[in-house]
């Protein structure tokens, strides 16, 4: 093989050698200079990020693939790498004050978000089973540790070692649907896969059963949803800022892929799966919450019902269902970003803030802060012209292009019955007298609100940039 042919040959990968070469050498720097350089390491972790995903928009347009097929390039992945890029970048800045703290230096904190990102990457472009469990498993050892990096915190030791025993045993279900769909089809890879699945036989069903299990424990959607709550509360904020945000991005781009591009030829087969999960989803997601008393928690719940919701999307099989999903997860991401700054800026004489009692009169101690985290919450909860009302109305419609009217009509349902939880914070801040006064919110914290409120506000004026952009990244799977 010629030099400029090995050349063409990585170039749909340079983003992530980049990014990997860039995590090595900051380990290095971070190995030989100590904990004083963990600030030094977490800025010029954004940077590399940064220029990863200026590298993802500068890569030759149309499709891409490299490594025999197994790792594709086209305007899908390109969307949710920049997506996942954006979560990841963003939870390092909201992390700055976290790892000021002279007891809690460990620049490996930075250096696990650039390789559990890598991760994502190679997931949103796997195109066969090998790339997928590579990508789903660099992405999730990183983020197990970094669920426990809070090391003197008995809660956050506790989260992460759940969220690896679980993750663990998500892991061999995905294998083992791995292996039985190779079995009785053959290949592993997409494209051989649908085209070997004309028939629904036994064992393919089976494996394909057994294959969205373990990306459902991924989305954190029902009934693999156990380890949610407990790791959301017990991890350090920032951490589950992170796994409300660019995980979930990977984790659900790999379903609508693994869906429409490998198995288009059982689309009722899977279609029943992802209904009952959307469902299930939505109506624990809604109804679970309404007792919760600790934010993150009720945050977890949260998390929850929205991929319920972003699955009603994918459940309908189509173009309209896939940019649904797209611009649903964009929207979440945002929402969830914004939401975690004001969840993070919560602290009262150092000690945080995160019983949902502490936001008591956020409205007269800090007005501008409960506006925003006001209008956040009513996003979530679906409220027109906000942002989040959008992100449903595109999956809703989807699902009722699809016939899939019954599943709309409890969406819809859920999402009232949700909406009671977020309201709830909101006359907890606006009628409950103050709790007392809050420090003054950092500037990185501050940021990242702004950005997030603002879009998630004036969206309505001018969304056709992100639809049409979702559309030709969805249209580019079928």
């Amino acid at each position: 093989m010629s030099f400029s042919s090995a050349g063409y040959q990585l170039l749909p990968v340079l983003p992530e050698l980049v990014l990997a070469v860039g995590a090595m050498a900051l380990l290095m720097l971070g190995a030989y200079r100590g904990e004083e350089t963990t600030r030094i390491v977490t800025s010029l972790a954004v940077v590399l990020l940064v220029v990863t995903g200026v590298l993802v928009l500068m890569l030759p347009a149309g499709k891409l693939t490299t490594f025999g097929g197994s790792f594709i390039v086209d305007d899908f992945a390109r969307f949710l790498k920049v997506l996942a890029i954006i979560g990841s970048a963003a939870t390092l800045i909201l992390s700055a004050e976290f790892l000021s703290d002279p007891s809690r230096r460990v620049f490996e904190y930075s250096i696990l978000v650039l390789l559990s990102t890598l991760g994502m990457m190679v997931l949103i472009s796997a195109a066969d089973l090998i790339m997928l469990y590579l990508g789903l498993e660099l992405m999730s050892l990183a983020l197990y540790v970094v669920a426990a990096s809070n090391r003197d915190n008995a809660k956050s030791t506790e989260a992460g070692l759940k969220y690896f025993v679980l993750g663990a045993l998500s892991s061999g279900m995905l294998l083992y649907g791995a292996s039985l769909v190779y079995g009785f089809t053959g290949t592993v890879d997409f494209a051989g896969i649908a085209a070997a699945v004309k028939t629904g036989s036994v064992g393919i069903v089976f494996g394909l059963v057994f294959l969205l299990a373990g990306l459902c424990f991924k989305v954190s959607a029902v009934p693999f949803h156990m380890w949610t709550p407990d790791v959301y509360e017990g991890a350090p904020t920032p951490v589950t800022a992170f796994f409300a945000s660019a995980p979930k991005v990977a984790a659900l781009a790999v379903f609508t892929r693994v869906t429409l591009t490998a198995f288009p030829g059982i689309v009722p087969q899977w279609q029943q799966i992802l209904v009952f999960v959307a469902i299930a989803s939505m109506a624990l997601g809604s109804f679970a919450a309404i007792g919760q008393r600790n934010i993150k928690r009720l945050m977890a719940y949260s998390s929850i019902g929205h991929m319920g919701f972003a699955l009603v999307g994918l459940a309908s099989g189509t173009v309209e269902g896939a940019q649904g999903v797209l611009v649903y997860i964009a929207i979440y991401v945002a929402m969830t970003l914004g939401s975690f700054a004001v969840i993070l800026s919560m602290k009262r004489n150092g000690q945080p803030m995160e019983e949902i009692s502490d936001f008591a009169g956020l409205s007269r101690t800090n007005p501008l802060l409960a506006f925003f985290f006001a209008m956040l919450l009513f996003s979530l909860a679906g409220i027109p012209p906000l942002a989040g009302f959008f992100a449903k109305w595109y999956v809703f419609v989807a699902a009722i292009k699809a016939g899939l009217f019954t599943l709309a009509v409890i969406g819809v349902l859920t999402s009232v019955v949700g909406a009671f939880y977020y309201l709830t914070i909101v006359k907890v801040m606006y009628f409950d007298e103050p709790a007392g006064q809050i420090e003054p919110m950092r500037m990185e914290l501050r940021t990242v609100l702004a950005v997030a409120g603002i879009f998630n506000i004036f969206f309505f004026v001018y969304p056709g940039p992100l639809v049409s952009v979702a559309t030709a990244a969805a249209k580019s799977l079928f």
